[in-house]
């Protein structure tokens, strides 16, 4: 029932969020082009306008980038629940998996890392999307057709270049929207400083608590110790990958304006 679960979750995950978001005032948007489309227009109508809020079809975006972004992380969430739930259930099977055969053991196993390695990827699926829910406006510069090379959006593109790389030096004053850019820019990258040192420090917790549990089971039951220290080992990584990401981010929080002068330079 779990596994059955999991993939009506999996498939949900890819379905049903477009149409979760779009479920409310202003509708969604027929597919990507769509969204990248009306976004590009909503933008460089923003950037005219000279405000620091947000116009109203720029608005009608961003809205819709965080519903989509909440359902999203709700729907990862809850099948991060149902694959933790059924990997442990599957390893502690096969720790006591003892009296039966070789295949039915190996068969246990195997189950088990294919069940953790989803869990893993949808413990970073939740952390983007809680990412992309409370900095949307920022989370969706990523999809800006930056590399535009004529036109409206192009000259748009330039401006915002030229200003950014004006913000460095002293004495230049930052138009609204671009202080609102900057700021929300730096606000996704401080959630993910959040919410990276909170994992960081579960599985900090985990290692410590694996590799203590390991120390005091006896060395007759090998199977156990084996899998709590693979699992220790797992998080030991996973925590020092974290911490990297963490300080990456922290960089970009200190001073956003260059990382992200770098994202509207991608395309060029």
């Amino acid at each position: 029932m779990l596994a059955a679960f999991a993939v009506v979750l999996a498939a949900a995950f890819v379905v049903a969020p477009g149409t979760l978001a779009a479920s409310r005032p202003g509708g969604g948007f027929a597919d990507q082009f769509s969204l990248v489309e009306t976004l590009g227009k909503a933008f460089v109508e923003y950037w005219r306008s000279g405000d620091r809020d947000l116009s109203p079809s720029l608005e009608r975006v961003v809205d819709y980038w965080f519903r989509y972004h909440v359902a999203k992380a709700v729907i990862a969430a809850i099948l991060l629940i149902v694959l933790v739930v059924l990997g442990v259930l599957l390893w502690r099977a096969f720790l006591r998996a003892g009296a039966l055969g070789a295949g039915r053991r190996a068969a246990l196993a195997s189950a088990g890392v294919l069940v953790t390695m989803p869990a893993l990827f949808s413990l970073m699926v939740v952390m983007a999307n809680v990412q992309g829910a409370v900095a949307p406006f920022a989370s969706l510069l990523s999809l800006l057709p930056v590399g535009a090379s004529d036109g409206v959006l192009a000259d748009t593109f330039d401006q915002v270049r030229q200003r950014l790389a004006e913000s460095a030096a002293a004495g230049h004053r930052t138009p609204p929207a671009l202080e609102v850019m900057i700021s929300d820019y730096a606000l996704y990258h401080v959630t993910l400083v959040v919410i990276g040192s909170i994992v960081a420090v579960v599985l900090i917790g985990m290692s410590i608590v694996l590799w203590r549990r390991s120390a005091r089971t006896g060395s007759s039951d090998r199977r156990t110790r084996r899998v709590l220290r693979s699992f220790g080992v797992l998080s030991t990584v996973l925590s020092l990958i974290m911490i990297v990401v963490v300080a990456a981010n922290m960089t970009n929080v200190a001073d956003p304006a260059p990382a992200l002068l770098a994202l509207f330079d991608g395309g060029r």
